[in-house]
């Protein structure tokens, strides 16, 4: 495994001063973020670390370049937007734009990009799905010719009121994504998976690695507590934001040592990316950093630095 962070909490910093910063702190890759150059429209939004918009070879060899000089892989290409929004404007710009990142990948020849698959969240599953299906098979047949391989996260984005009730993205339980592998079959089709998710969703966060072993494309090392006082008096209806808390690995209730134990059990052989959600270590850049080399301390527990980042 090779041990990485998701570049979407460094915002101001440049392409190489993300490279130098991974470098000095012993992390082996980083996933690079791929908005548009744009204002961010929610928290961790709207990070361009790679332009990927006409991007051309001499364009990719320059980003490539600037990664292997600090000695730091790519991970993968990273775009969280919600291609199945009820605003079909919205829709088609995130659809549009993936495809440039896929190109992008290409270009750079990367194997990997990370996205949602979206959702109308006032609309359940079943009526979601005939739109899920339009936008998605031709967009994993988009993904098979050009050789890349598309991670969907497992994050149901749910948080807060403008979510509600039913999360921006569908791909967050088991049940979903056996429908949604059967319905398009594809090897380039598979999960960026988060631990984190299923714990605050009350399911397990193990027993999918074993399932779904051959659709782990990417990992996310990000934990959560649950804060069970607050939930007692809230309720599980109430907005997940009421009771539940982003935090670094190893300071909520994922055990770490049960995760890596399944995972290395499944053959799983790729990157685990730090992803810093926690408002603890927010409130400057110093601190910022010092969350990714806290978060590397703990999690070079379970995957060894090696001589070379692969």
């Amino acid at each position: 495994m090779q041990l990485g962070f998701v570049s979407a909490i460094l915002p101001e910093l440049s392409l190489k001063d993300v490279a130098q910063t991974a470098r000095a702190d012993g992390f082996d890759c980083v996933e690079l973020m791929c908005w548009p150059v744009s204002k961010a429209e929610r928290r961790y939004a709207g990070v361009t670390h790679v332009d990927v918009v006409g991007m051309t070879e001499g364009k990719a060899d320059d980003y490539r370049s600037i990664m292997f000089d600090a000695g730091v892989a790519i991970s993968a290409l990273g775009y969280y937007p919600n291609p199945l929004s009820p605003n079909r404007e919205e829709a088609e710009r995130a659809t549009s734009h993936l495809r440039e990142v896929i190109l992008a990948a290409e270009l750079m020849g990367l194997p990997r990009v990370n996205t949602f698959v979206g959702r109308d969240w006032t609309k359940s599953v079943d009526d979601n799905w005939p739109r899920f299906l339009d936008t998605w098979k031709p967009q994993i047949a988009f993904a098979e010719d050009h050789g890349v391989k598309v991670g969907i996260e497992n994050c149901p984005m749910l948080f807060s009121r403008d979510e509600w009730p039913g999360g921006k993205n569908l791909a967050c339980t088991p049940k979903i994504w056996r429908r949604m592998f059967a319905d398009i079959p594809s090897d380039h089709f598979g999960l960026n998976y988060d631990p984190s998710h299923p714990i605050w969703l009350h399911m397990d966060y193990l027993k999918p690695l074993r399932e779904f072993k051959d659709k782990l494309f990417h990992i996310h090392a990000k934990d959560v507590r649950i804060d069970r006082d607050r939930l007692d008096d809230a309720g599980i209806l109430a907005h997940p934001n009421e009771w539940h808390t982003p935090k670094l690995p190893g300071m909520g209730d994922v055990d770490w040592g049960q995760f890596f134990s399944v995972l290395t059990d499944v053959g799983y052989h790729g990157p685990v990316c730090v992803e810093v959600e926690d408002r603890a270590y927010e409130d400057s850049l110093a601190a910022r950093k010092a969350s990714l080399r806290q978060s590397a301390t703990f999690l070079r527990n379970y995957v060894p630095r090696r001589e070379t980042a692969v």
